[in-house]
């Protein structure tokens, strides 16, 4: 019944969340593997990109994105996010009721899942990524905890993942944080060890061996296992200047929820004597180092530390009794939730609203119309969606920022989009022939005092400006 009424809140929250900027692109790339059953190594959109190779880190998830479209169009796309929303937060609740072994308090864990996911929640690949984290946590409690045999899935996992998300590596890394305190044995006051039977942790270095190898299984080889360390280490701009990989700042609604988390862990420990295991511990501040390093990394964060709140909480609310259930009054209850999701599942005209009020589909309209002829210079954020609905327009940049910086491109269009560079001089480069921006961005406003160009059309979130001076056209 508890799980029901976490389908709903799924549903509820991801109703109006569907254009996402990068989804567009994801579901181009799908569509290329799907088609020509051959994934992509090389940049296909872009014309400033010079053909960059890629790392095919999700070309799996992106098969999957678009074999949701294909089978249902835009409704078939939010049936997906709320497939993978819904699961999220009943996989959560399950690790939650494992660890704490009390189904009502594992709720409660589940929410804390729910509130720091919301930051990701998006027809993306880190969707499947967030659901394998929390299969990951629960094969590696099952093999602890009733048979070590369940640790050999974990190469299967990682096979998936790699070529899923590349956050495959916090994968490897959280199971060499519950590998390492396997081989210790302590109290210090109410933080604890268990040093693991020698048995147990044998089959889960094994396992964990078969899965490092499982990695390789992917289309580029050792190129994909290091490029999480390659972002982490040598993307400076997208670390720095995307929005969600910024710190965490504390004063945000979910900052504070971070500190009340971390606060209630560690007052549980003095105020109620119960302990803390030292792979929690571990764990926990993983989790915070990350979120606070990333604000994508929050739902990591929830992810980590659901369960440790759940378990430290476990006597404090009475624990299920399967003889007391009423199952008639439970059963009503799981179909008037599911019919509670079924209804507030979004029609497939307020699925294009959502499209229309987010991307420039009307502007694309005009572009088609008037035969505008490039190159083009777009907004960012529009970047994706032309990839989709445009892919006879070539465009400047989009969501796939590592591609960019690899290519030495992304810093030079910053340094534009922001005005901190002469306008004219990447236009001139290019030899840019009309733009398509956002209606909100700076050069939105500066591009019209410029004599060469004018505004040819806008609309409540785009603007195309074209040049009006033939002395610098493409086709000189």
């Amino acid at each position: 019944m508890l799980a029901s009424v976490l389908v709903v809140l799924a549903v509820l929250t991801v109703r109006s969340r569907f254009d996402d900027p990068d989804l567009w692109w994801h579901l181009k790339t799908g569509e290329i593997i799907w088609t020509t059953h051959a994934i992509p190594l090389a940049d296909l959109f872009s014309y400033t990109s010079n053909h960059q190779a890629l790392i095919p880190q999700e070309w799996l998830a992106q098969v999957a994105i678009y074999g949701a479209c294909k089978w249902g169009g835009l409704s078939g796309l939010m049936l997906w996010l709320c497939l993978f929303t819904g699961a999220l937060l009943v996989a959560g609740y399950g690790l939650c009721s494992l660890y704490s072994g009390n189904a009502k308090v594992a709720f409660v864990g589940a929410m804390a899942i729910w509130f720091f996911a919301t930051i990701g929640f998006a027809i993306r690949p880190q969707m499947i990524a967030y659901l394998l984290l929390i299969a990951e946590l629960v094969l590696i409690r099952l093999g602890r905890t009733r048979n070590p045999r369940w640790f050999f899935w974990l190469p299967i996992l990682f096979a998936v993942w790699i070529n899923c998300h590349g956050s495959f590596i916090l994968g490897i890394a959280l199971a060499g944080v519950f590998l390492f305190t396997s081989l210790f044995s302590f109290q210090m006051g109410s933080l604890v060890s268990q040093r693991w039977d020698p048995r147990c942790r044998g089959m889960f270095m094994l396992a964990m061996i078969l899965s490092v190898a499982a990695l390789f299984l992917n289309p580029v080889g050792i190129k994909q296992i290091l490029y999480p360390f390659d972002t982490m280490l040598n993307m400076h701009i997208l670390l720095g200047n995307v929005e969600e990989w910024a710190p965490l700042q504390l004063s945000d609604a979910r900052g504070v929820g971070l500190l009340v988390v971390l606060l209630c862990c560690f007052l549980l420990v003095v105020v109620r004597r119960t302990e803390l295991f030292w792979d929690e511990l571990l764990l926990l501040a993983l989790g915070t180092w990350l979120a606070a390093s990333h604000l994508r990394m929050l739902a990591v964060f929830g992810i980590l530390a659901a369960p440790v709140l759940s378990r430290q909480l476990s006597t404090s609310w009475d624990g299920y009794k399967a003889e007391e259930d009423r199952i008639w009054p439970n059963a009503a209850f799981i179909g008037l939730s599911m019919l509670v999701a079924l209804l507030a599942f979004p029609s497939r005209q307020n699925l294009e609203k959502q499209v229309e009020d987010q991307s420039p589909v009307k502007a694309v309209e005009f572009i088609k119309a008037n035969h505008l002829s490039g190159p083009m210079l777009n907004d960012y954020s529009f970047g994706g969606y032309l990839i989709w609905a445009a892919p006879e327009y070539p465009v400047m940049m989009d969501g796939r920022t590592d591609v960019y910086e690899w290519s030495g491109f992304l810093g030079e269009f910053g340094n534009w989009a922001m005005l901190q560079s002469d306008p004219n001089a990447l236009l001139q480069k290019y030899r840019i022939n009309f733009c398509l921006l956002a209606r909100q961005s700076p050069m939105a406003r500066v591009l019209p005092l410029l004599h060469e160009w004018k505004i040819v059309y806008s609309d409540n979130n785009s603007v195309i400006l074209m040049r009006t001076a033939p002395g610098s056209r493409a086709e000189e």
